[in-house]
């Protein structure tokens, strides 16, 4: 494994600084489309900008769509059977977003990425405390994906805080969404899986299981196939092997302004010389709740035999972090916003070493459509992606 714990820690400790330097500069402060058009009311209630969500927007998905101190009249269609739910206007909703690309390595030419991705999203009650949510992918660069998100929720079961999602998620979403950031570069963490393996956090089928105490506390369960959304073999089965993964995290509200977690991840894969691991880390978010966020993850991951070769002796370690600031000038009334993003993995399959420093900077033309800019700079190659366009929701 290479040494560059200190390059590392230099990075983060400078993003840190600026996060902290814009939280001191700044006075203390005390979902898709579908749902603004349900409540009548704006995006910025629940996202700043969108797809980000503020704190109220996540209490809304938290609640199953649904918010408390409002009703939606009208919502579902008097049938005269109390026990049908039929959404009177089906909630639909599309992203789509466009860029102009440049990439130095080779001599690239700038390139013309619109639609870069093209969504159909849908979401909402179902009735009391049960709530669906998909979205299908009719393009992300040239190619028609499918059916990523696509789950049930059970709310608040038993009058409890306990809610049960059942279907296709990232196993992150409880850390840090991916579909929901605000820069072109992703949270490469989240993706990474080692040699031949099939197991990272991004997308899964499953069971996951939330509860939150009124301390503060989150305890979130996940039980998933872990081998990611292959298409069924020919017996209908999706899982390819016998065995589960089990994904558990714990995180508290310090306070208004902080918050910490930790995270871990068991489960094999193979049918003949099994793959056995696990993944281990802390998260933590700090904010001043208005003008600057700060968001950083860190994760260990030991791989038995990511080959399925039978023969290794050692574990293969992989370790990364992510680290992202980002700043609104005026809260969520911000026409301008900005974000510093950092990426690090470091495998001893080198092939998966990546480290990347991104900044990205918006400007909101509508509260639903955003021109957005980045630039991305390869540590490890010295290449610089640039890109320019638009994130439009409606």
């Amino acid at each position: 494994m290479k040494k560059s714990t200190a390059f590392v820690a230099t990075a983060m400790v400078i993003i840190a600084a600026l996060a902290i330097s814009f939280i001191a500069d700044s006075k203390s402060a005390n979902a898709i489309p579908a749902f603004a058009r349900k409540y009548n009311m704006s995006c910025t209630t629940c996202h700043n900008p969108v797809p980000r969500l503020k704190a109220y927007g996540d209490e809304f998905a938290g609640n199953g769509f649904v918010l408390k101190d409002q009703d939606a009249p009208r919502y579902f269609v008097d049938t005269g059977d109390e026990n049908l739910s039929l959404i009177r206007d089906f909630p639909i909703a599309v992203r789509m977003d466009g860029y102009i690309k440049y990439e130095s390595v080779g001599g690239q030419r700038p390139d013309m990425t619109t639609p870069y991705l093209l969504k159909l999203l849908s979401g909402g009650s179902l009735a009391e405390d049960l709530a669906y949510y998909f979205y299908f992918y009719m393009d992300e660069r040239g190619e028609v994906v499918g059916v990523e998100d696509a789950y049930l929720m059970f709310n608040d079961l038993f009058g409890s805080e306990l809610d049960i999602y059942v279907g296709q998620f990232q196993i992150s979403d409880p850390l840090f969404k991916r579909e929901l950031r605000l820069t072109l570069e992703d949270y490469e963490i989240y993706k990474t899986s080692v040699g031949e393996s099939s197991i990272n956090l991004a997308y899964d089928r499953g069971l996951m299981l939330t509860y939150g105490f009124e301390t503060g506390t989150d305890v979130i369960l996940e039980v998933v196939n872990g081998n990611g959304l292959p298409e069924a073999d020919k017996f209908k089965v999706y899982d390819s092997d016998k065995y589960k993964s089990f994904v558990g995290r714990v995180s508290q509200d310090v306070n208004d302004y902080a918050r910490i977690g930790g995270f871990g991840y068991y489960g094999k894969e193979g049918v003949s010389n099994p793959n056995e691991v696990w993944m281990i880390g802390p998260d933590f978010t700090v904010t001043d709740g208005y003008y600057a966020e700060l968001n950083v993850q860190y994760l260990e991951r030991r791989d038995s035999d990511p080959l399925f070769e039978g023969d290794r002796d050692d574990d293969v370690e992989t370790r990364g972090a992510m680290a992202e600031v980002i700043f609104t000038p005026n809260g969520d009334r911000s026409k301008w916003y900005g974000v510093c993003l950092f990426n690090w993995v470091e495998s001893d399959f080198s092939e998966h070493d990546y480290r990347t420093i991104g900044l990205h900077a918006g400007y909101l033309l509508r509260t639903n459509v955003r021109l957005v800019g980045e630039l991305d700079y390869d540590m490890d190659t010295e290449e610089r992606r640039i890109s320019a366009g638009f994130v439009a929701g409606f």
